[in-house]
């Protein structure tokens, strides 16, 4: 057939025409086809998620975060029609398959377990997952997230209330980039992951980016696989309980960009030398034994925008030339980072005056000295100023209010002078204003405080000024969140606080508040207050007779050292720590306080409690400090395992030490002093790690004081007192010989001796303590960290003063031995405890000469060896001059001063220049010694006690130290008592 070019064009369009209809026709009958498999695979899917939904219930507060509660609510099937749940909130589906691949429910108010059974794993194809700041009961993480939900390359269930062991399976998630489990610690609870695990995590999953891990319990040293995580670019092992060596590798990891080690107090580690190509963004190393020098080239980190070295142990010597660099930094912490803060070295921070870009500046407890920080006034930017626990002094510069930014302003602890200047006043942004325990002084006019319409936390306790608060300011004062007005001359309850309906902390301690505590007061805070401090006023109880305390959710309690009367008032259940000592509370312990599972502190003190102690506190599981003393409780003691501070003296406990102790391996003190024990030396208490003060003073215990079984026992114990005893026999040397603690000298600069909670871990908690030494009875109302004490007097020990094992124990600061029956010399080798300042041998009897070595004794303050057989010339010292005649009475031997006695020619106590001769009463032996050798000895001796002596004097905190009788004081004369400060130390 011939066909003409025209028709041949014709016939093209109509084949082409058709050819259209045809697949137009096609595609109307087949995409019905093709969206029905899509809806079909979609079906299970959707299903899954609306199962999901119906396993928790949505409540407000399972969320930090609420703007997004209503997410899940858009979940429905209309009208029992298929549901295309790709648009509901929070889901993401893959768009050519049409499966669910993301889920995104962080801040979803979820509240309910997830169970292996859970719908959730029947999303095989999710790559996403997302259910951070949720509440999921405690449950733990389901293994079966690991078989069936492989293809997750994402995967956050941070603070979402999960607890126990993160499952193996975790680390078959091989495809992940991020993993985020971290900030699931919840009344005790918490997420826990094995080294093992966390490793072939690493190693299985090379893609993984970032890594969060923050307050997730590993206690272990760190993987040496994380040195070949190339792709990291975000680590957070925070709070995770590390230890041993940080491995430097982690720092050179090409791309690493954040990294956070912070909070774990026995991992150590240094900075290595930093190059250009590190891309280090973030980096923070607070709160661990980090130590050495900065690097110089900590410089070349120029896009560091934070950098947090609080709390460490660099060397003071700062880089700052390489430091001021670092111009991109907006976030510098350096408090407490090194020696500086212990008196050793005034360092210059001039150096961050150039970096103008920072909105955070935390320098607490660097040893600043002087007046105010002048550079500040550069930094325009700043946000967050930190400058507390220095020795800043002057007035307050009125150019802070250049700092229009600052929202909150530290600079408690300082020495701080004239009155508050009314230009912090035109800080409107200001929410925290922290100026306690300085020497501010004046009046200070409340109602000034209202012009800061955006404050939320005011600390002002511990100043010389007075605070006149008028009864007309509720209207105007903005609404708090913390109040603290201790020591503020204070009469009455601030009537504004009626209407201050947010206050999570208020400490009106150290006033003059008398009366009872009013009822608005509890009105206006009841769901609100976790801390209440009124420690050392005059109140005599509540408005209305309390049963069970109203605060809903109170976790500190302290009415110490008040008039209260009456029965004991009961916390609620959500308190961790009640002090009501020093008070006049009378009858039993309820047994309501058995249900007290929060209660990790107790002080009941003081007071005339009495009867049987509730046996049901031996249940708690966080019971930690137990202070029952002066009381007229009877009946076995009580002994929680968890328990840090045990002290029940002064009360009528009887029969023998109860064996449950042993199990308390995180016992530090153990007092059970004036009670009616009767017992042999309690020796399998040698096992417990951490305990460093025992005291079974005054009871019944018996025997002789044996052999320790190993060479480990009683590892940290530095103080000891067996006094007022029947032991027996010999003086246990045994023991002596490996109490280690006791036969160094600390170069510690900590002032007391403290206790950390394992629950409340930014809490500590300064034990006071009754001894008797010098001579008399003392109180410590914080105990001395330096003080190291034997005390084994008015027992019947017998036979020899153990002369080399003595002369070891080095770091004694009390020795007594009086009221024995002990023989033979008093050992020279006493005079190398060069700290002693006690020191009583009376009523035994020794004979022999008294040593001449203890003239080198230049801290001895008191000295008693009255009532014993000595003979000889007293020796000429320091501080053997300064006794009087009492320390030496009841020695018919003894001649020379300060006796009226004086010595014969032959036994005069005068000794020639030119040598002394030192009896060695331990030998037999007389050492002849020059007297060019002995006098630099005395001399430095000297030098070192005059030195030491100014140290201490100069010393911020005093010895909290006074004689008092063992009876109460009168109300009259009440001492203040050294008290533990809570409210937070900014936002």
């Amino acid at each position: 057939m011939i066909i003409s070019r025209g028709m041949e064009s014709r016939c093209s369009k109509f084949i082409s025409v058709r050819c259209l209809i045809l697949l137009l026709l096609i595609a109307t009958h087949c995409f019905p086809l093709v969206q029905t498999v899509w809806t079909v695979g979609r079906v299970d899917e959707c299903s899954a998620l609306l199962q999901f939904k119906q396993s928790f219930s949505i409540e407000e507060s399972a969320s930090g975060e609420r703007l997004s509660c209503a997410k899940i609510a858009s979940w429905t099937q209309h009208g029992g029609e298929r549901s295309n749940c790709c648009s509901w909130d929070g889901v993401e589906c893959d768009e050519d398959s049409g499966h669910v691949i993301g889920l995104d429910l962080r801040s979803s108010c979820l509240h309910g377990s997830i169970i292996s059974s859970s719908s959730l794993f029947d999303l095989v194809h999710l790559q996403r997952l997302d259910l951070s700041d949720n509440d999921f009961n405690y449950s733990g993480i389901p293994s079966r997230l690991g078989h069936d939900l492989t293809s997750l390359t994402y995967l956050n269930l941070s603070s979402s209330v999960f607890s126990g062991q993160i499952p193996s399976e975790i680390s078959m998630l091989s495809k992940l980039s991020t993993l985020d489990l971290s900030s699931n610690v919840f009344n005790g609870n918490s997420l826990k992951l094995t080294k093992t695990t966390l490793g072939s995590l690493v190693q299985n999953s090379t893609n993984l980016k970032q890594l969060h891990l923050s307050m997730v319990e590993i206690y272990s040293t760190v993987p040496d696989i994380l040195v070949n995580a190339s792709s990291l670019t975000s680590l957070k092992v925070d709070s995770c309980g590390l230890y041993g060596e940080f491995l430097v590798g982690i720092f050179h990891l090409p791309n690493l960009e954040v990294l956070y080690v912070s909070y774990n107090s026995d991992l150590t580690g240094y900075f290595p030398t930093f190059n250009k190509s590190n891309v280090f963004k973030k980096l923070n190393v607070a709160n661990t034994n980090f130590s050495g020098q900065l690097p110089t080239t900590i410089g070349n980190l120029h896009s560091l925008n934070l950098l947090d070295m609080s709390n460490c142990n660099f060397s003071p010597l700062v880089p700052s030339s390489s430091l001021r660099n670092l111009t991109q930094l907006s976030f510098l912490s350096m408090s407490s980072f090194n020696d500086v803060s212990k008196g050793k070295l005034c360092v210059s921070f001039s150096w961050v005056g150039k970096l103008t870009k920072l909105y955070h500046l935390s320098l607490g407890n660097t040893n600043i000295r002087g007046e105010f920080l002048s550079f500040v006034a550069n930094l325009t930017q700043l946000e967050y100023l930190n400058l507390a626990a220095n020795e800043i002094s002057g007035q307050i510069p009125s150019w802070l209010v250049k700092l229009t930014q600052l929202t909150t302003l530290s600079l408690g602890d300082n020495n701080l002078q004239g009155p508050i200047p009314r230009s912090l006043f035109q800080l409107k942004n200001l929410e925290y204003l922290l100026l306690p325990d300085n020497n501010l002084s004046g009046l200070v006019e409340f109602d000034q405080f209202s012009k800061l319409k955006k404050l939320k936390g005011l600390e002002l306790s511990n100043n010389m000024f007075s605070v006149e608060i008028r009864n007309d300011l509720s209207a105007t004062l903005p609404k708090l969140q913390t109040l603290s007005l201790g020591c503020c001359n204070l009469t009455e309850f601030p009537n504004f606080l009626k209407n201050q309906s947010r206050l999570t902390q208020l400490d009106l301690s150290d006033n003059k508040i008398h009366g009872r505590i009013p009822n608005w007061v509890s009105n206006a805070t009841r769901e609100t207050l976790s801390g209440l401090y009124l420690y050392n006023n005059f109140l005599t109880g509540f408005d209305q007779n309390q049963g069970i305390l109203p605060w809903t959710n109170l976790n500190f309690l302290t009415l110490g050292s008040n008039l209260l009367q009456g029965p004991l008032p009961i916390p609620p259940q959500s308190i961790r720590f009640y002090d009501v000592d020093n008070n006049e509370y009378t009858g039993e312990i309820s047994q309501l306080f058995c249900n007290l599972n929060n209660l990790f502190g107790l002080e009941l003190s003081n007071n005339h409690l009495s009867g049987m102690l509730p046996q049901c506190l031996g249940n708690s599981d966080v019971l930690e400090i137990l202070d029952l003393h002066n009381n007229f409780f009877h009946g076995p003691p009580i002994c929680p395992n968890s328990l840090i501070i045990v002290d029940l003296s002064y009360n009528q406990f009887q029969g023998k030490l109860p064996r449950a102790l042993v199990n308390c391996t995180q016992l530090n003190v153990l007092n059970f002093g004036n009670n009616q024990m009767s017992d042999i030396f309690p020796s399998w208490l040698g096992a417990l790690p951490e305990l460093r003060i025992l005291i079974l003073r005054s009871n019944g215990f018996h025997g002789i004081i044996g052999t320790p079984t190993t060479k480990h026992e009683f590892p940290k114990l530095r103080i000891i007192d067996l006094s007022n005893n029947g032991f027996s026999g010999m003086l246990p040397s045994n023991y002596l010989e490996i109490w280690n603690s006791m036969k160094y000298v600390d170069d510690s600069q900590q002032i007391y001796f403290q206790v950390h909670s394992n629950i409340q871990k930014r809490y500590t908690y300064p034990y006071s303590m009754i001894i008797h030494g010098k001579g008399v009875e003392l109180k410590y109302k914080k105990t001395l960290y330096l003080l190291k004490l034997i005390d084994l007097s008015s027992n019947r020990f017998e036979g020899e003063i153990p002369a080399g094992i003595m002369g070891n124990l080095r770091g004694l600061v009390l020795l007594s031995l009086a009221n024995n029956a002990l023989t033979g010399c008093i050992p020279s080798s006493l005079g190398d405890l060069t700290v002693l300042e006690s020191l009583d041998l009376s009523q035994n009897q020794l004979s022999g000469r008294i040593p001449n070595k203890l003239a080198q004794l230049t801290f001895l303050a008191y000295f008693n060896v009255s009532h014993n057989h000595l003979s000889g010339p007293i020796p000429l010292g320091k501080q053997l001059d300064t006794f009087q005649e009492d320390s030496y009475q009841g020695n018919s031997g003894l001649c020379g001063k300060p006796l009226s006695k004086k010595c014969k020619d032959s036994e005069s106590s005068t000794r020639p220049l030119s040598s002394i001769v030192e009896e060695d009463e331990d030998s037999g032996f007389q050492i002849a010694l020059d007297w060019y050798v002995v006098l630099p000895g005395i001399v430095s001796g000297l030098i070192v006690g005059v030195v030491v002596e100014n140290i201490w004097i100069t010393k911020k905190h005093e010895w909290f130290v006074e004689t008092f009788s063992r009876r109460r004081k009168p109300r009259g004369t009440r001492a203040r008592r050294g008290r533990r400060t809570y409210l937070p130390k900014g936002p």
